[in-house]
């Protein structure tokens, strides 16, 4: 039972420190719930008009997805920062190999005008 004494404090000690921060707001708090004007909803000072859940128009979907597109080519481009002679001839051609598909994937995004505006 020796060996599982600190996967125990582990167990205990780990709630504990997630769930005081949490808790320790609560007793200072005011209850400030109350009043109408925080409970309604802030647009501008003004009141709300429409519906939140009005259709959503197709072409600003591009948009998020070409700012998406960056982040796993940086993520899978870290691997090839390392100095010339470390790399085999592998390494090099599959990372060739990844930049050619994102090339070819900005060129027919850019061809069919995903980021042109209208």
């Amino acid at each position: 039972m020796s060996e599982f004494a600190p996967i125990c404090i582990y167990l205990v000690i780990s709630p504990l420190v997630s769930l005081i921060p949490l808790g320790v707001p609560f007793p200072f708090a005011s209850n400030s719930s109350t009043y109408p004007e925080k409970l309604s909803a802030y647009e501008c000072g003004f009141d709300p008009s429409g519906d939140a859940r009005s259709r959503f128009d197709i072409r600003f979907y591009p948009v998020p997805i070409l700012f998406i597109i960056p982040d796993p080519e940086v993520t899978f481009s870290f691997p090839w920062a390392v100095p010339p002679n470390k790399i085999d001839l592998f390494g090099s051609w599959s990372m060739m190999a990844f930049l050619l598909i994102l090339t070819i994937g900005s060129l027919y995004e850019w061809k069919r005008g995903a980021s042109d505006r209208e």
